[in-house]
């Protein structure tokens, strides 16, 4: 959400910074803008993509080797050319790009406007750059003073960047509960929202910590002080990414490469934790947890969206394998109310980006009543990581698309090793069991393999409804989650409406809907409730209903019912979300495509949700 890319160096600035943007759209943003000092500070910035901003400032004087730039996801005032950033002072001495929400913006504004600033903008970033000159202009300090005193009046999220006419080779930076990192390149600095901007340029980098502020100079170490003036020692880390990681490799689109990468994502999840030789299963994050997960009074999931589904998948391996009592909690309602919480509970946050602000505060909530918190997240280095006791992160490499899919088929390979490790441990599954069950694990990346084959039919079957206005997702037990997440997709990109629902709730309230012109994706795979999903088939083909159902491969009781049927490999009931989810992502993507969607930068969405 938002998207900050800053450069201090050698090179000329823009070519980096538009380059840095386009990295960063994935994030989901509605304007683009760009400053860079040269004299003075030169500020272009428009409604739209980057594209837009790149061509317009095609021949405009934009030389200069230090500048910042910015994508913005609207909250405080319209998607406009006014409202993105960057933002100026008042004298147009200082400019300021900024990721988060400050809280106070309308008390300070109104203190501000008082001692005669005017504001152009209906956004709080422009009351923190006026409160910043303000400062600097009557409290006889340094910008870095200036920058920090005004911190610690704001109340809210943020990340920012802060350049000044005055001081032409100096970068000010700062953040807390927003994500900021900076790259460390021969002579030069890179910063950024998170690490895509960056990993064609350098693998050194530091990440930015909860109300720090770095102080870059040209020809100089990286400084980093807190906002209460302490001295702070940068941690320099490597990055893991690959820069082939953010291309498209061939495919049209980011979403369809990423769901095509998941034979290799899952298998990465698991590379190294699951020994199927010896029967162990080892996720060494949370190995000193181990014993605090098998005496734990509950075990409480949070997350949003795809990561809360994909927390339900949990619930049930949870509870069946390890039998601890499991509860799923939407992070946003979690950390609203006054939940129960001791040191006897275990708090898992998933989360794909480990930034996203609901669930980020939903586990600082539950460790300040002094829960165990794990994390499991894809960045490595993000907020939630740092934030929790221990974890594990999913490595399924970036995810560009906005709409999540090899993250959840990760975070579920995750949840599954982690049940099974608690299980073996604990005692409550036998030998036999737990070696059936690694043994089909192992298999899974071939049988998701097997799954993709079928793109071309299931690109047949979205022809045939990518007219439609509404879709209904069922399924039972395991297959529940991935209604959900199968209707969600749809939703995202595609903006066809869609819900998820238990099979047997048809009955109390949806069934109303079910008629000619209502398509229902049944998951009516051959294991648990399957007698009892066949039945709701019939009830919906009794309706005139049309069914598109995902079964196992060789049926033919579901196959006499429906319109179209998707075949999936024979695999444990357990195992089926890993398998089952696959052909959903990849109707939403075909009914997505048909439609003219952009698939990768769905409408008002943001890949890495940092605000409320």
């Amino acid at each position: 959400m938002c998207g900050i890319v800053a450069y201090l160096g050698h090179q000329q600035a823009c070519p980096i910074l538009i380059n840095g943007l386009r990295r960063l759209e994935y994030r989901g943003y509605d304007s683009a803008g760009i400053a860079i000092i040269n004299e003075t500070i030169h500020l272009y910035k428009n409604q739209g993509k980057v594209a837009t901003l790149a061509q317009r400032i095609e021949n405009l004087p934009v030389t200069g080797t230090v500048g910042i730039a910015h994508t913005r996801w609207a909250t405080h005032g319209l998607p406009n050319d006014v409202n993105a950033h960057p933002h100026f002072s008042q004298s147009e001495n200082l400019a300021i790009i900024h990721n988060g929400i400050i809280e106070n913006y309308a008390t300070l504004k109104k203190i501000l406007q008082e001692r005669g600033y005017i504001f152009r903008s209906e956004t709080d970033t422009e009351v923190l750059i006026q409160l910043i000159e303000d400062i600097l202009n009557n409290g006889r300090v340094s910008l870095v003073e200036a920058v920090q005193q005004a911190l610690n009046q704001v109340i809210g999220a943020y990340a920012i960047v802060v350049i000044s006419r005055n001081e032409p080779d100096m970068l000010v930076a700062a953040r807390k509960s927003s994500p900021l990192v900076i790259g460390i390149g021969k002579g030069e600095y890179f910063l950024a929202s998170d690490a895509t901007p960056i990993v064609e340029y350098t693998k050194d980098v530091v990440y930015l910590n909860d109300e720090e502020i770095a102080i870059i100079r040209r020809n100089e170490d990286l400084k980093i002080k807190t906002i209460k003036n302490a001295d702070k020692i940068p941690y320099i880390q490597k990055l893991e990414m690959n820069l082939s990681a953010l291309e498209k490799g061939g495919f049209a689109h980011f979403m369809l490469k990423e769901i095509f990468e998941q034979p290799v994502s899952v298998r990465d999840s698991m590379r190294g934790r699951l020994d199927i030789d010896n029967g162990i299963i080892s996720l060494g994050g949370i190995r000193d947890y181990l014993q605090k997960l098998i005496h734990a009074r509950r075990i409480i999931i949070v997350g949003c969206g795809t990561s809360w589904h994909a927390g339900l998948v949990g619930e049930y391996l949870i509870e069946e394998l390890a039998r601890i009592p499991v509860e799923v909690e939407y992070a946003s309602e979690f950390r609203y109310r006054n939940p129960i919480l001791s040191e006897k509970d275990i708090v898992i946050a998933i989360s794909q980006s480990g930034e996203t602000a609901d669930t980020l505060a939903a586990i600082q909530l539950a460790k300040s009543k002094g829960a165990t918190i794990l994390g499991i997240c894809n960045v490595v280095g993000s907020s939630i990581a740092r934030e929790s006791h221990a974890g594990s992160y999913t490595h399924a490499g970036p995810e560009i698309g906005v709409a999540s899919t090899k993250a959840f088929t990760a975070q579920v390979s995750i949840l599954t090793l982690l049940a099974l490790e608690i299980a073996k441990a604990k005692g409550t599954i036998t030998h036999s069991r737990f070696f059936q069950i690694i043994r089909e694990l192992d298999k899974i990346p071939e049988k998701i393999e097997k799954v993709l084959e079928l793109n071309e039919r299931i690109l047949e079957i979205a022809r045939n409804y990518s007219h439609v206005r509404n879709f209904l997702y069922l399924g039972r037990g395991y297959n529940f989650p991935v209604a959900l997440e199968g209707a969600l997709k749809l939703k995202e990109i595609s903006y066809i409406h869609a819900e998820g629902y238990p099979a047997a709730e048809m009955k109390h309230g949806p069934i109303a809907l079910i008629d000619e012109e209502m398509p229902c994706v049944v998951l009516a795979t051959n294991k648990g409730t399957y007698d009892k999903v066949v039945t709701n088939i019939m009830e919906i083909k009794s309706r005139k209903g049309k069914i598109i159902a995902i079964v196992t491969r060789g049926d033919s009781l579901v196959r006499e019912q429906a319109d179209y049927v998707i075949e999936i490999p024979e695999t444990e009931e357990l195992l089926v979300p890993l398998l089952a989810t696959i052909p959903l992502q990849l109707l939403s993507y075909h009914m997505a495509i048909l439609r003219g969607c952009d698939v990768d930068q769905p409408r008002n969405l943001a890949k890495s949700v940092t605000v409320e």
